[in-house]
Parts: C-alpha cells; structure tokens; sequence
C-alpha cells in the first residue's frame, strides 16, 4: 500500500492530498505544527518533527508555501523518500525531468525538454515552455507562463498570472508579482511588478 506523508496541513496540503489520492495513494496523513487533528478529510498525526516515525514506510512532500521553509524541511530529511506528484490532468512532456518533492496541479504544462527542480509547486493551470530550466524550492503560480529557453532560480516565485517571455534569466530570491510581464534579465533579487517588470524592492 503506497502511503503518503504531507507535511503542512494548509489551504495547499487539501490539494496536494486531492492530487496524491489521483495518483493511487491509500494512506494519506498530514503532519503539522499547528493544533489541527485532520485536513481536507485526513488525519494529522503528529508535528513535523514525527517525520522519523514514518521514514521507513512512507514516501513525503513538503506543502508549505514559503520556499525557505520547504527547501529546510525537506533538506533536513536526508534519506528519506520524496514523492514527484502529478495531477492527472496536467500536460508533461516525455522529455522533462523533475525533481523529488515537486507537485504539479491541474491543468499544468511542461513542454519538452524542460527541467524542474527539487521542491517545486507548479500551480494550477501554470505553464512551462520548451527548454526552461527551474531551480529547486521554486513556485510558479496559478495561471503564470513562462515561454521557452528561459530559466528561473531556485526559491523565485512567479505570482498569478505573470507572464515571462522567451530566452531570459531570472536570478534566485525573486518574487514576481501578479499580473508581471518580465521582458528582460533579472540578475538582481528582489520584487518586481509591473508591465514591463520593475523593482520595487
């Protein structure tokens, strides 16, 4: 019996079981710090620091939003098994790689030749194009577009509905904001808004 182990019972964890239980997982729990004694119909069984408790039995993901909190977590169990989680109804190419602990939700694409780090969430209705590189811990958004040859570094989220055209380079720590059309190069962290993308801090 295949057996999960979600860690962070939030708004994103409901989904993440949603698309775990899709993907044939029997035995869902959630792990948390919070008093909650179930998630979207799950049971929380203990914190997060219980994980060693299940190592042996279960494979993991990491649902929490905030990258730094993700890529912490999940680096800190050495070890341990990391599920790769794809709703069925996303649209991966053959040729991409992704990496364990990523989740990709409905309605998704990833086109050919791209490569998806560690850690990842590539939301709802996302797409990636052609020959993208993602770092590890990134987030791109419900409905965000990144267009072919571009790659964004690790921790960068890409807000809703951010666009970003073909050939760039996005530098890690970025936070795209929403609605973000990014025309140029990004080699200094930071937020950016606007249409052409700007920094604002």
């Amino acid at each position: 019996m295949r057996k999960l182990v979600i860690i962070g019972a939030s708004g994103h964890g409901k989904v993440v079981a949603d698309i775990a239980e899709k993907n044939e997982y029997k035995n869902i729990v959630f792990l948390d710090d919070s008093e909650l004694t179930e998630c979207a119909g799950f049971p929380v069984v203990g914190r997060s620091t219980d994980a060693w408790l299940y190592k042996e039995t279960s494979e993991f993901v990491i649902a929490i939003g905030k990258a730094n909190i993700r890529q912490k977590i999940q680096e800190s169990l050495k070890g341990y098994k990391f599920a790769v989680l794809v709703h069925p109804n996303a649209s991966v190419s053959r040729n991409v790689e992704i990496g364990k602990g990523t989740v990709v939700m409905a309605g998704a694409v990833i086109n050919s030749n791209s490569v998806v780090g560690r850690g990842c969430i590539i939301n709802t209705g996302a797409s990636i194009d052609h020959d993208d590189k993602i770092g590890d811990y990134v987030h791109i958004s419900v409905g965000a577009h990144i267009a072919g040859s571009v790659t964004v570094g690790s921790r960068t989220w890409l807000g809703i509905g951010s666009c970003v055209i073909n050939n760039l380079y996005i530098c890690s720590d970025c936070m795209i904001g929403a609605g973000t059309v990014v025309i140029r190069d990004i080699y200094e962290r930071g937020t950016y808004v606007g249409n052409p993308a700007r920094r604002i801090r």
